[in-house]
């Protein structure tokens, strides 16, 4: 008996290990790729700029990878997807839909409705995990409890690893229709900027699955036996930069991890070097990020403790777009934030960096800088992002101490020794000595006269004093205890 099934793609854009696809190529005589545009069922969090921009390239590769199988990708774009899947399905007179998981809040609820929609109209609906090494249902504490804590979670996580399935081969056949359904053309999406802000976007990034594996393959050798080393050198290439494939599910985590075991000839994480155990660790706090929005799906916009609700939050919209446009007067704070403008991207350690700024040296709702990470990050997951800004403000799981509050300068010197990073990003320093490339202000008249820094004028002076701003955090986690 002949079947026609519809694949739905999302956050899977890839043929490798991708089981929903797969699974569909072995149980129907036709299968139809197909990918949505239904920015509106994200909102609030309908994918910022730099992701957009990130999508297109993506989903054109993806359309290519498919053309060479003998495939399409079908597009079309409206306000909701159950009336355009319902209008494929007629239209190709297929039989159901395969989809693999998502977690975030919005794509849970409207999965869970329209799961149960078309079943009640007689459709075949099956979906699949690919996303995640585990389930967030298949994680809990022996109290039968969601985590809250990454230590035990990872703990529970390293017992249960690898993953017992090896990733997935692409499909040798993806069994094309006698006649197309119409599809949109990418173009028509607006996924690409409308103004050329893009350019160090193109120059720094290959997006797709083939990008992901060259990545990947880039990291494997002695960038992965150093990564416990030197992943907190934003100076230095010392990090996979597999966020954004991530993401997009250019690559699984199943294919990660696989790969980290098969470069180290390694069964399990017990016999990793501590860089590619160090590494592996990174891919379970992304399981940590969604096993927690999953089971506490407001904390995309509310503190997962209760009490942060009432903290005295600072509004300063010109405080705001100084720390945005990296002028906040600390070198290493505004070469992230430039990073970030310039190339869609910040290393991890300077991330915690800009946040601890923004939220304690500012006072600034850390919800402002999640919105302006959302926009500007190719790597913009809604989990990652919601656990790293509720980690610093210490409102989230797992949290830092409301009271450890980073120091810019030292931040600076010890992450940044010899003041490379802060050199590529913000050039007007770049002449000065090491010694005061952190601590512009601290530099003597002739030194920075010989490096053609003048402070207020081709550099800020730095907009707060940290002390006084660490004294004023601490007094209003205090305000906040106090009721």
């Amino acid at each position: 008996m002949s079947k026609t099934l519809l694949v739905w793609l999302r956050k899977d854009l890839r043929l490798k290990d991708n089981p929903a696809l797969s699974e569909a190529c072995r149980q129907a005589s036709t299968v139809l790729p197909v990918y949505l545009w239904t920015p509106d069922e994200e909102k609030p969090w309908a994918p910022g700029g730099a992701s957009r921009w990130w999508l297109h390239k993506s989903l054109d590769r993806l359309r290519e990878s498919l053309r060479d199988k003998g495939s399409r990708l079908i597009i079309r774009q409206g306000s909701e997807s159950r009336s355009l899947l319902r209008q494929l399905l007629q239209e190709s007179r297929a039989d159901g839909v395969y989809w693999n998981r998502l977690y975030h809040p919005a794509a849970v609820e409207r999965d869970k409705g329209l799961e149960q929609a078309l079943k009640d109209e007689g459709k075949e609906v099956r979906s699949f995990k690919a996303g995640l090494l585990f389930e967030p249902w298949e994680v809990e504490t022996a109290q039968g409890h969601p985590y809250k804590v990454f230590t035990p979670f990872s703990k529970q996580l390293l017992e249960r690893l690898p993953p017992e399935e090896p990733p997935l081969a692409p499909p040798g056949n993806l069994k094309p229709p006698a006649q197309w359904p119409d599809s949109s053309p990418l173009e028509e999406l607006g996924l690409e900027p409308r103004f050329d802000w893009a350019g160090g976007l193109e120059r720094r990034w290959t997006p797709g699955e083939e990008g992901a594996a060259a990545q990947l393959a880039r990291f494997r050798g002695e960038a992965l036996d150093r990564y416990h080393q030197l992943r907190n050198r934003p100076d230095m290439t010392a990090v996979s930069r597999l966020s954004p494939h991530l993401h997009h599910g250019e690559i699984s985590a199943r294919q990660v991890w696989h790969a980290v075991l098969e470069a180290q000839q390694a069964d399990d994480s017990r016999s990793l070097s501590k860089g590619a155990f160090g590494f592996l660790r990174q891919i379970l706090w992304r399981e940590f990020a969604h096993h927690l929005l999953f089971h506490f799906p407001h904390t995309d916009r509310k503190p997962l403790r209760p009490q942060y609700e009432h903290f005295p939050w600072v509004e300063d919209a010109k405080a705001l777009r100084a720390w945005q446009r990296g002028r906040t007067g600390y070198p290493i704070v505004d070469a992230g934030m430039r990073e970030l403008w310039g190339s869609g991207w910040m290393h991890n350690r300077v991330r915690m960096i800009v946040a601890s700024f923004l939220i304690k040296d500012l006072l600034i709702h850390w919800l402002e800088g999640a919105r302006w990470f959302w926009d500007t990050l190719v790597d913009a997951d809604l989990a990652n992002n919601t656990l790293g800004w509720q980690w610093t403000a210490g409102c989230g799981a797992d949290a830092a101490p409301y009271f450890r509050i980073f120091n810019p300068v030292s931040q600076g010197q010890r992450h940044d020794p010899q003041g490379d990073y802060v050199s590529r990003w913000v050039p007007e320093l770049s002449r000065l000595p090491r010694k005061w490339i952190h601590c512009p202000w601290e530099a003597p008249e002739e030194a920075l006269k010989e490096a053609g820094v003048v402070l207020g004028e081709t550099y800020p002076r730095p907009m707060v004093d940290h002390q006084e701003a660490r004294r004023r955090a601490l007094d209003a986690l205090q305000e906040m205890k106090n009721g």
